[in-house]
């Protein structure tokens, strides 16, 4: 009835290609064969098990029964009982009872004969004939079953391989673009990068490599589809990581991220190790290590200062490339009044208030940027 030869190359190539395991495939086909049979030589309210031997091809049918009492279900005799009596009453006495069927139930009684230490609710299981001779419809069901359970397994197998990969950056193939959005093709499952998660000004055509920022795995109806940003603060941090040993062995920590993603960042880290400068390690050797991270991100500019626990230290190192005359912090509203020179100004502020705005995101305080006199030049929240 079955080609083996056939049968295991097809287990093989879908569990080495697909990731989908052996014992997966073999339930989707005993799952499909008790379909097929019940469709054929069935009654209502059956329960068919298959069990088939890959080494014989054999397969062993059996029918399933469960275990009840009269607080389980409802005899034919006691349906005219109910219906003469109040609806509120028979509703009651009727709950969580279903109308017995002897296909599906046995009786504890009956149960306790075959099996001794039988108890509500547990199944039964009876040897029936195995038949040869299924027909289209039979067999038409079944091998939806085995498309269904094999879709059903891979999409297990998908979300387990990439949720382990989830928070890490990940690549793949330009399938297609749609309104702004890309489709990357990442092998076993479709990754979406949303126009609003790319960097702005990028351009991607068919075909091409991209890398990204993996941040959420999601499960559909069509399958896994995985969620990609290259304008997440995270890509930024990940970056550096794969450049810097020390930041990858957590001889340095990222303490925080400011992005405007395309245009400029600032990021704040901090050496556990007294004899590591944070600055340096993750500049690297002649800026090498920032170059190729600013590479990644098509030439946006990174500012890479030391995280310091004192708040105007590190409001003063946020506010770099600028030099800073003095800061007067207020703690319990959050808010730093930085003075600044005049020939320092415009380098405090940036372009469109985007050093300043940085700054505030980094450091999470509202600064307002003053003259040596104390006038107000430039005024940023500290919102993410």
């Amino acid at each position: 009835m079955f080609d083996l030869k056939v049968i295991n190359a097809v287990l093989g190539e879908l569990e080495e290609v697909r990731g989908i395991p052996r014992e997966k495939i073999l339930e989707a086909i005993e799952a499909a064969l008790a379909t097929a049979y019940k469709k054929e030589y069935g009654k209502k309210g059956q329960i068919i098990r298959a069990k088939f031997d890959l080494k014989t091809g054999a397969v062993e049918f059996s029918q399933v029964k469960i275990v009840v009492d009269n607080s389980r279900v409802i005899f034919p005799e006691e349906v005219d009982d109910l219906e003469e009596m109040p609806p509120e009453a028979a509703e009651g006495e009727a709950e969580a009872r279903v109308l017995y069927n002897p296909e599906h139930h046995i009786l504890i009684e009956d149960a306790k004969k075959i099996k001794r230490n039988a108890v509500l609710d547990d199944e039964v299981i009876f040897p029936i004939e195995s038949k040869g001779d299924y027909g289209r419809i039979a067999a038409q069901t079944a091998k939806q079953v085995i498309m269904q359970k094999i879709r059903e397994a891979e999409k297990i197998s998908v979300m387990g391989e990439f949720g382990k990969r989830e928070g890490d950056i990940v690549s793949g193939t330009v399938q297609r673009i749609e309104r702004g959005n890309i489709f990357v093709d990442m092998g076993r499952a479709t990754g979406l990068l949303p126009y609003e998660e790319q960097i702005p000004g990028e351009r991607f055509s068919q075909g091409e490599r991209v890398r990204a920022y993996l941040y959420r795995v999601e499960e559909s109806p069509r399958g896994v589809f995985l969620r990609l940003s290259r304008s997440h603060p995270k890509f930024l941090e990940k970056l550096f990581e794969a450049e810097a040993p020390e930041l990858a062995n957590g001889t340095i920590v990222i303490k925080a991220v400011a992005r405007e993603a395309g245009y400029r960042s600032k990021i704040a880290a901090q050496a556990l190790d007294s004899h590591i400068d944070p600055v340096g390690a993750l500049v690297g050797q002649r800026g090498v290590r920032v170059s190729t991270v600013m590479s990644e991100l098509r030439g946006e500019k990174i500012d890479v200062i030391e995280w310091h626990e004192d708040s105007k230290k590190f409001i003063e190192e946020a506010l770099s490339p600028a030099k800073i005359l003095s800061i007067e912090i207020n703690e319990e509203q959050k808010t730093a009044a930085v003075h600044v020179a005049e020939d320092q100004q415009s380098l405090a502020i940036g372009k469109g208030g985007q050093n300043v705005r940085l700054a505030a995101k980094l450091t999470g305080w509202k600064i307002d940027i003053q003259s040596a006199r104390g006038e107000e030049l430039a005024t940023a929240e500290a919102v993410i």
